[in-house]
C-alpha cells in the first residue's frame, strides 16, 4: 500500500499546489487587480469565491476517492488476480484523463455554477455594484483557466502515475508471468496532446489579457495612463508564465520516453542484452517501446544461442585434442579449471574470467599440427623434435585468429600463445619477460604446468601433489609469475588441509 498512499499524496499535492494557482492565484489576480471594489465588496467577493472553491474541492474530493478505489483495491491484495492486475493496468494509464475529465467537470462547475449563482444575488441585492455582463466574462475566463490548469494536471498525473504502472507490471509479471502492456491500444495520441497543449499554449495568454482587458475597459473614461500598462504587463506575465510551464511539461512528456529508448538502444551497441525499456505510456511510445523490447529480447536469445554454439565448439575441440593421447585426457578441463581459480583470487572481471577459461580450453589446440609420431612419443625428445613441440602455441594461435567473428577470438589469442613463455624470458616462442607477457599466458603456465606434473605419462607417473606443489614455489620469478603462483599454491595448500 505504500505506493498507493505516496501516489495519492502526490495527486493531492500536485491538485493543491494547481488549483490554488489556478483559482486564487490567477482567478483572484484576475479578478481584483482588474476591478475597483469598496472594501465591503472586496470581503463579499472573497467569501464567494472561498465558498466556491470549498464546494470545488468537496466535488472533486469525492470523485478523486472513487477513481483512486481501484489502486486501494489492488494494492490491498498481497497476491492480486490477473483480472484485478489489468483492471488497475489499464485503469492507470487512463487516469491523466480522468483527471482532466476532473477538472472540467466537478473542478469547473463546483466553482464556476456556485459563484455564479452566488454573485448574481450579490448583484441583485446590491450588495455587489457590478454589471451582469461581468459574470458571462468571469464564466469565460473560468473555463479558460480551468482549461490550462487541466492541460498542466494531465502531465504531472502521467509522470506521478509511472511508479505505480512499473509495479503493477513487475507484480504481474512476478505472480502471473505476464507481461502488460498497453502496445496494441492507446488512450491519446501524441498528435492530440500537442494539439491541445499548443493551442492553449499559444492562446492562453492573449485570451486571458483579452477577457481582463474588455473588463477592465468597460466602462472606463478616462484616458489609458501608466497604471493601465502596469496592469497589462502583469496580467500578461501571469498568461505567459502559465503558458512555459506547460510547453516545459510537453516537452519532458515527449521527452523522456526519447531518452529511455535512447538509453536502451546504448546499452544494447555496448553489448549489454538485457536492455530493457520499462513500458510507461499511454500514446504511439508504448508500440514503440513494445517493439524496442522485442528485439532486444531477440537479439538477446541470438546472443545465447550463439554462445552455446561457441561453448560447444570449445568443449568439443579441447575433447578431441585431449582425445589423441590417452595419457591427457581430461588435461585442458582440468587446466581451465585451475586457470579460473586463479583469475578469481586475481580479481580479474567477470568477462575476462569467461575469456580465460575459453583460451584455457584451448591453450595445446597447436598440437593438432604436430604429428603423432612427435606428439605420442614415449622416448626422450630429440633436439628437432623439440623444436617442432614448441611451435604448438603459435600454431593454436593462427588457427584461433582464423576463427570469425575475429573479434569474439582476438581476446583468447594471447593465452593461447604465450602460456609456455618464463617470467625469467627463458621461455618461446617470443622469449617475453616478467609482466611483458599477458595475463592469461602468464595465468595459464601456471595451470597447465601444475596439471602436467601431477598427470601420469607413458615415461614416467605423476607427481605428488605435495611434490608438484614446491616445484611450482621454487620457480616463482623465474619461470612462473610468483604473485600468481603464490596465489595458486596457497589456496591449493589449504584445500589439501582441509
Amino acid at each position: 500500500m505504500k505506493i498507493c498512499d505516496h501516489f495519492e499524496r502526490r495527486l493531492l499535492k500536485n491538485y493543491i499546489v494547481g488549483s490554488t494557482a489556478a483559482v486564487l492565484g490567477v482567478g483572484g489576480v484576475f479578478l481584483f487587480t482588474t476591478l475597483r471594489f469598496s472594501t465591503y465588496e472586496f470581503f463579499i467577493l472573497c467569501g464567494i469565491l472561498v465558498s466556491s472553491s470549498i464546494v470545488m474541492f468537496s466535488l472533486e474530493y469525492v470523485f478523486f476517492r472513487r477513481h483512486i478505489s481501484v489502486f486501494r483495491n489492488y494494492f490491498s491484495k498481497k497476491h492480486p488476480g490477473l483480472q484485478l492486475a489489468e483492471k488497475a493496468y489499464f485503469h492507470a494509464h487512463h487516469f491523466p484523463i480522468r483527471t482532466v475529465k476532473r477538472i472540467l467537470g466537478p473542478h469547473l462547475f463546483g466553482l464556476s455554477v456556485p459563484a455564479i449563482c452566488l454573485t448574481a444575488l450579490a448583484i441583485y441585492f446590491d450588495y455587489l455594484s457590478l454589471p451582469y455582463y461581468y459574470i458571462y466574462l468571469a464564466s469565460l475566463g473560468a473555463i479558460l483557466i480551468a482549461g490550462m490548469h487541466a492541460i498542466i494536471e494531465f502531465f504531472l498525473t502521467t509522470k506521478a502515475v509511472q511508479p505505480v504502472l512499473r509495479n503493477i507490471q513487475e507484480r504481474t509479471l512476478k505472480d502471473h508471468g505476464k507481461i502488460l502492456s498497453l502496445a496494441t491500444s492507446r488512450h491519446i495520441s501524441i498528435q492530440r496532446k500537442i494539439q491541445w497543449s499548443t493551442l492553449f499554449i499559444g492562446t492562453f495568454p492573449l485570451l486571458l489579457f483579452a477577457l481582463a482587458n474588455q473588463v477592465r475597459l468597460y466602462n472606463q473614461t478616462a484616458p489609458i495612463n501608466e497604471s493601465y500598462w502596469t496592469w497589462a504587463f502583469f496580467v500578461l506575465l501571469i498568461g505567459i508564465s502559465f503558458a512555459i510551464y506547460g510547453a516545459y511539461l510537453l516537452f519532458k512528456d515527449i521527452q523522456q520516453p526519447m531518452n529511455e529508448l535512447q538509453a536502451g538502444m546504448y546499452e544494447v551497441r555496448t553489448g549489454n542484452s538485457n536492455a530493457k525499456v520499462a513500458d510507461l505510456y499511454s500514446d504511439e511510445f508504448s508500440r514503440l517501446i513494445k517493439g524496442f523490447n522485442h528485439m532486444a529480447q531477440a537479439i538477446q536469445s541470438r546472443e545465447y544461442e550463439n554462445k552455446q554454439l561457441l561453448e560447444s565448439f570449445f568443449a568439443t575441440m579441447a575433447a578431441t585434442l585431449d582425445a589423441r593421447d590417452p595419457y591427457t585426457a581430461g588435461h585442458s578441463l582440468r587446466v581451465a579449471d585451475y586457470a579460473m581459480k586463479i583469475g578469481q583470487m586475481a580479481g580479474l572481471p567477470f568477462q575476462q574470467l569467461i575469456q580465460l577459461r575459453k583460451a584455457a580450453l584451448l591453450h595445446d589446440i597447436g598440437k593438432i599440427g604436430i604429428p603423432d609420431v612427435v606428439l605420442l612419443k614415449e622416448e626422450t625428445l630429440t633436439p628437432e623434435e623439440f623444436e617442432r613441440i614448441k611451435k604448438h602455441p603459435v600454431i593454436g594461435a593462427d588457427i584461433l585468429a582464423q576463427v570469425q567473428p575475429y573479434e569474439a577470438m582476438q581476446p583468447l589469442l594471447p593465452g593461447v600463445r604465450y602460456h609456455h613463455e618464463r617470467y625469467d624470458g627463458k621461455g618461446y616462442p617470443e622469449q617475453l619477460s616478467g609482466e611483458d607477457i599477458p595475463i592469461f599466458g602468464r595465468i595459464i603456465a601456471v595451470a597447465d604446468a601444475y596439471d602436467a606434473m601431477t598427470s601420469d605419462r607413458p615415461y614416467r607417473k605423476g607427481m605428488t601433489h605435495e611434490k608438484a606443489l614446491a616445484i611450482l614455489e621454487d620457480g616463482k620469478g623465474t619461470q612462473w609469475d610468483p604473485y600468481l603462483t603464490h596465489l595458486f599454491v596457497e589456496d591449493m595448500k589449504l584445500k589439501s588441509i582441509s
